[in-house]
């Protein structure tokens, strides 16, 4: 297996977005084999949906580290997320991770799809 490539983290956490993802790390019968993805995939109202979950990194990601949570990107979607924050909105109108990206041209009212 191909070595993965540790980088400078593409993207940044608000604190309540690490408090969030460390809590879920922390629960119960969490795979610690598996590292935070964060990525894109096509589809959604906007063109392309943006990626935020744990999964096994492959040899086509690159790694990173941010505030001690293991991260990796596939390599060609930092094109599309440098730069980007992820922020956690834990209130009973809107809970759930937002995605604060400057390369995105475009963006939908559901706050998880975009365009560039």
């Amino acid at each position: 297996m191909e070595a993965t490539t540790a980088i400078s983290a593409p993207v940044s956490f608000t604190i309540s977005a690490v408090n969030e993802i460390k809590r879920l790390m922390g629960e119960p019968g969490f795979d610690t084999t598996q590292v935070l993805r964060v990525g894109v995939k096509g589809g959604g109202c906007s063109g392309m949906t943006y990626v935020l979950g744990f999964d096994a990194p492959t040899e086509k990601d690159s790694r990173f580290e941010i505030e001690g949570i293991p991260c990796t990107m596939e390599k060609a979607h930092g094109i599309y997320l440098t730069g980007m924050e992820v922020d956690w909105q834990g209130g009973l109108n809107s809970r759930g991770f937002t995605f604060n990206n400057p390369n995105a041209s475009k963006t939908c009212g559901c706050g998880t799809s975009f365009a560039v």
